[in-house]
């Protein structure tokens, strides 16, 4: 399992020790807790010349799910893990919704923003709010993690993926189509476009080939919206037919597989657009960064025979991988961001008419939706103990939101663990 962080009298990071060890430091008093997400403890006693053990943090960035690692490189242990899920495209749908309301009022000529794009200039390296979400998600936790524990260096893998290659690979010749970095990168993106299954059955944990859906020897092209990943039996049964002809009897299959065959290379162009400010970031912070292709990543993680998940993928980030990597007993936590809240004051339904109007005050009693508290009910049908996340109301009869399902409760008997801070954690 992962350690828990510790920090001094003075708020320093210090070496991560053992949940035993950190449980019975509270319990004998000597620590308490300081953050639930990532858990970590603060002491309480003065300690005169800790022994710090310098440990790496690594980073997996992706356009979805950007994976991060804390290992320690003396003995190969993976002290923390974590796998951080973006908001990009939720991003880039509430900014289209609010670009589609501004130019319905325009047009209907009522009370409206007017347009703003001739008086305006960008600073020099600016990204999309979709993309900059990903960099700045990502060094959120990066200064987190070296608040909380002594990390000496960082690794990055810094991928290029050429999408004009990866669109029509007979563009530069068979000389640099058929190399070996340009079928890595067609590779790995068809693995992570069709989910590493079969895109006829759905088998999953078996060797997959690279399968053209209209087949060459009807003039298929090598595009990779012409290619999808298939088993041998599949491969073999489909053999040079037509997709429409192989698929005759499940159309509902057919459509899906035509459907994402389609699918733009917006992620990977998410991570190229974004893998060299997040670079510059990560030097800014003045500790020493590596970087990593993501062939090395590969071969480091099949060489130490690990699965593929993002989090593994980044405690295999770069040359100072150790030989042997201790990832048995490590859980990653799952973080996803949803931000903090909106801003929107009138929400409307799927007709674009107002249902309900906002209040401006977020916080009642000292707490907020999404908060994360302990709530003891003294009496009534739902008396015990319970812990959850509350949605407040101005009466201060809130409803906390456990396994159990929702139980109400007062303001009164909640006593907070952890504050709303734009992310949800899972395990």
């Amino acid at each position: 399992m992962s350690k828990v962080f510790v920090l001094d009298t003075y708020e320093k990071p210090l070496d991560p020790v053992h949940p035993g060890r950190a449980r019975l430091l509270l319990t004998q008093g000597k620590a308490a807790v300081f953050r639930r997400y990532p858990f970590t403890i603060i002491l309480k006693v003065e300690i005169a010349e800790p022994h710090l053990e310098p440990l790496h943090l690594k980073i997996d960035p992706g356009s979805r799910t950007t994976g991060i690692a804390v290992v320690n490189d003396a003995s190969g242990e993976v002290i923390f893990a974590a796998e951080l899920t973006h908001r990009g495209q939720a991003i880039k749908a509430s900014l289209d919704d609010r670009r589609a309301v501004r130019r319905s009022r325009r047009n209907r000529h009522t009370r409206y923003r007017k347009p703003r794009f001739l008086n305006r200039t960008r600073k020099k390296g600016w990204l999309p709010p979709s993309l900059e979400s990903r960099i700045t998600n990502t060094m959120t936790w990066v200064n987190r993690l070296c608040r909380y524990c002594p990390v000496g260096a960082i690794s990055q893998e810094l991928v290029k993926f050429d999408t004009q290659v990866m669109e029509n690979p007979e563009i530069s010749g068979v000389g640099y189509q058929q190399g070996t970095l340009a079928g890595y990168e067609v590779r790995e993106y068809l693995l992570e476009k069709w989910q590493r299954k079969c895109s006829y059955c759905g088998k999953e944990n078996a060797p997959l080939q690279v399968e053209h859906i209209h087949p060459r020897a009807k003039g298929g092209t090598n595009r990779v919206s012409n290619l999808c990943l298939a088993c041998e039996p599949c491969n073999i049964k489909k053999g040079t037919q037509d997709v429409k002809v192989f698929l005759a009897k499940k159309p509902d299959l057919l459509k899906k597989i035509l459907a994402q065959a389609k699918t733009p290379l917006r992620d990977t162009a998410a991570v190229n657009t974004t893998r060299w400010e997040l670079y510059r970031r990560l030097r800014q912070m003045g500790l020493p960064v590596e970087v990593g292709t993501g062939g090395r990543t590969k071969f480091n993680r099949v060489s130490r025979g690990l699965k593929k998940t993002h989090w593994l993928d980044a405690a295999c980030v770069g040359a100072s991988t150790p030989a042997q990597l201790y990832v048995e007993r490590t859980r990653p936590l799952l973080i996803k961001a949803v931000g903090h809240g909106t801003r929107q004051m009138c929400q409307t339904d799927k007709y674009g008419f107002p249902k309900q109007h906002r209040q401006r005050q977020k916080r009642y009693f000292g707490f907020q939706t999404g908060d994360i508290v302990r709530a003891v009910l003294p009496k009534g049908k739902h008396a015990g103990i319970y812990i959850g996340k509350i949605t407040v109301r101005a009466s201060g009869k809130f409803k906390i939101r456990t396994e159990q399902g929702e139980i109400p409760c007062n303001h009164r008997y909640c006593t907070p663990l952890h504050r709303r801070d734009g992310y949800l954690y899972g395990k």
